[in-house]
């Protein structure tokens, strides 16, 4: 039985339309409290420390394809109720307008549990995000040498995110929300007018939002999750609405002013569902597959997707 279970993941994972990063999501959904399916058991001290190795393939809603390998690791910090989160990406991408290929932002999370019972614990988070580079990439085919890249190619979202969270856990659900909210502008320099008369496909070209020194808006998140557990098996379903709650800002290519692109704030929808197996109490594999309901309009940060998936080794000391 387990064999055709494995066989079923790796093949669903193979042909899915799976997608990095998350549905419009900048990296804090699965940061801390705000994670996804988090464990709740009162027996065993499995919070304490974990290692988890997830791989992500996936294409964005135009031709980039995104492969994201990252390690997120878990520890305890001076007793069983705090936790620092430590998570380290690897991103490559290829498309029609370039590859780019690199460590993508560092994220790091500090979790206390500041309320446990038996039927519910509360857990606040606060931590940020550190940009690997800024979002400056260019591209490297020998057709468009030199050219800045849209966000979709970035390995990087360029700047330093504050983010902060709570969580209520109990045996059969989840409730979060969270903040992140971005310090700075990045220094990405696409604008699709410069490419206009080299790249051949012009209505291709109009698709990719304009991004010149992109400065992101804030986000709010909320989730609310349906758990099921079993001796082995768990599985998960849930909601996860994001609110742009204030707009992008961009740097006009044709005036040099700043510009808020119309239709940059807003919410975008996600219905995630989770699978896992346990070989035993210390690791398991866990897949993870998302679908967009609704998106914003205009995406100039890049993180727009259709679905996600990721597939997760998991080991708790």
């Amino acid at each position: 039985m387990m064999k055709y279970f494995f066989i079923l993941i790796f093949l669903f994972f193979a042909g899915a339309n799976v997608l990095a990063q998350g549905c419009s999501d900048a990296g804090f959904c699965t940061m801390g409290a705000m994670k996804p399916d988090q464990p709740y058991n009162k027996k065993i001290p499995i919070k304490l420390r974990s290692i988890d190795v997830s791989f992500y393939r996936g294409k964005t809603t135009l031709s980039p394809v995104v492969y994201v390998a990252t390690l997120d690791a878990n520890f305890s910090l001076f007793d069983d109720r705090t936790t620092v989160q430590v998570k380290v990406p690897y991103q490559a991408v290829k498309g029609n307008m370039g590859e780019t290929g690199g460590l993508g932002d560092i994220s790091l999370c500090l979790t206390r549990n500041i309320y446990a019972s038996e039927k519910f614990d509360v857990n606040i988070s606060i931590g940020g995000k550190i940009p690997s580079n800024n979002s400056d990439l260019t591209s490297e085919k020998e057709e468009f040498s030199g050219l800045p890249l849209p966000m979709y190619y970035q390995t990087s979202l360029g700047t330093y995110d504050a983010i902060a969270g709570i969580s209520l856990i109990t045996r059969k659900w989840l409730f979060a929300t969270g903040i992140q909210h971005p310090f700075n502008q990045n220094g990405n320099q696409f604008s699709f007018q410069e490419w206009v008369g080299i790249y051949p496909d012009e209505e291709y070209l109009e698709k990719n939002p304009n991004a010149l020194e992109l400065r992101r808006g804030t986000d709010v998140m909320l989730r609310a999750e349906r758990n099921f557990r079993y001796a082995r098996f768990n599985f998960s379903l849930g909601v996860l609405p994001i609110f742009r709650i204030t707009n992008d800002e961009i740097t006009d290519f044709n005036t040099g002013e700043r510009v808020k692109p119309e239709g940059a704030k807003g919410m975008a929808l996600t219905v995630i569902g989770t699978a896992g197996y346990n070989f035993n109490v210390k690791m398991g594999l866990k897949l993870l597959i998302g679908y967009k309901i609704a998106d914003r309009k205009v995406n100039p940060d890049g993180l727009t997707r259709d679905s996600v998936a990721s597939l997760s080794y998991f080991y708790r000391f």
